[in-house]
């Protein structure tokens, strides 16, 4: 939503000015490359808890 007050500044036409598309464009861009950071970070963060809780599940498994 934030992006329609950034790229749209007349809404009294009802045609789309090429500005607004680029604009459109650049904030989908942003948008795309933002989820697809978060979603390696929370890969990199799910690999770092199974690789603790297998850790730890192998010490726990050892002989005393």
């Amino acid at each position: 939503e934030h992006w329609i007050l950034d790229c749209v500044k007349d809404f009294t036409s009802r045609e789309v000015k090429p500005e607004e598309i680029t604009c459109a464009e650049h904030c989908l861009q942003k948008y795309l490359k933002m989820t697809q950071r978060i979603s390696m970070r929370f890969q990199e963060y799910h690999i770092q808890q199974n690789e603790a809780l297998a850790a730890k599940a192998g010490l726990l498994s050892q002989p005393r």
